[in-house]
């Protein structure tokens, strides 16, 4: 019964985000619009002056990725919703003992076997691999110096962002059966971070030039696996349900905001600089 409530959890959440890529294509690979950055020139004088100054936007990486923040506030304001939620022990919060225990009390051993096996796709050693082999995939089809920058700064950021709010949270791990290994604080989960950020952006990167059609089916799959690693830390009992959900939130937040620096599916380090320059100039 857990293994086929992972697989549903995978099911609902990559159907769902293959719906939304289906109604807005913008989801397969976030990037800003145009307007969006012009609108903010416009609105910043000091901001035209700069990037009047400033002629080489790869220089310009901590402008990309503040005009980048202001689109995925959502999910910022995701995790600090669940993190009140924690505190106050309401809303999602009451899910957190019923499936921790749940998990402890009707794990199989086969059951708990394949989920170790699941989850190990969210571990360090996982991402690496799966962004690596990516990697090495893109060089040989369509080559980009890009596509390195792109994912090591994906995976290497989510790794420092949720590490580094588990030592400012410092939420301890359930108390009850714990069937598999773990480290560090609980909140948020950091395989279910890693996996939503990494799966995500290894489907951009491998459907490059690729058909509408396929964007959306990478999309879903990403997200639905990324969704069966983080059940898989509840069930095994070293995380609590709104840590997955936390972690979900900050992997896919993370992978929205360096997309955007990297200009969406074009994948040029600092376009939406190059944006904001243009619209300078014509503000002049």
């Amino acid at each position: 019964m857990i293994l086929l409530l992972v697989a549903g959890a995978g099911v609902v959440v990559g159907t769902a985000i293959s719906l939304l890529a289906r109604r807005w294509p913008q989801i397969e690979a976030p990037r800003l619009a145009p307007a969006t950055v012009v609108g903010e020139v416009d609105r910043h004088p000091k901001l035209a002056d700069h990037l009047r100054r400033h002629f080489n936007p790869k220089t310009e990486t901590g402008l990309a990725l503040t005009i980048a923040t202001g689109v995925v506030v959502g999910a910022a304001v995701g995790i600090g919703l669940v993190l009140a939620m924690v505190r106050e022990h309401r809303g999602l919060s009451s899910w957190d003992v019923r499936l921790a225990r749940y998990g402890a009390e009707h794990a199989t051993p086969t059951a708990t076997s394949v989920m170790r096996d699941i989850s190990l796709i969210g571990g360090t050693s996982g991402v690496i691999v799966i962004a690596t082999v990516a990697c090495v995939i893109e060089l040989i089809r369509r080559p980009s110096k890009a596509v390195p920058a792109f994912l090591i700064a994906v995976v290497a950021g989510q790794f420092a962002l949720s590490n580094g709010i588990k030592y400012l949270v410092d939420r301890a791990r359930p108390n009850f059966d714990r069937l598999t290994g773990f480290s560090g604080t609980s909140f948020p989960s950091g395989h279910s971070t890693a996996s939503a950020a990494t799966l995500a952006a290894v489907a951009l990167v491998l459907t490059r030039g690729r058909s509408r059609r396929a964007k959306i089916a990478a999309a879903g799959i990403a997200g639905g696996v990324a969704a069966m690693v983080a059940s898989t830390r509840v069930f095994l009992g070293v995380h609590w349900f709104t840590d997955v959900v936390a972690g979900l939130l900050l992997g896919w937040g993370w992978f929205a905001l360096v997309s955007m620096a990297f200009g969406g599916r074009l994948l040029i380090f600092g376009e939406p600089v190059k944006e904001g320059e243009a619209a300078a100039e014509v503000l002049t």
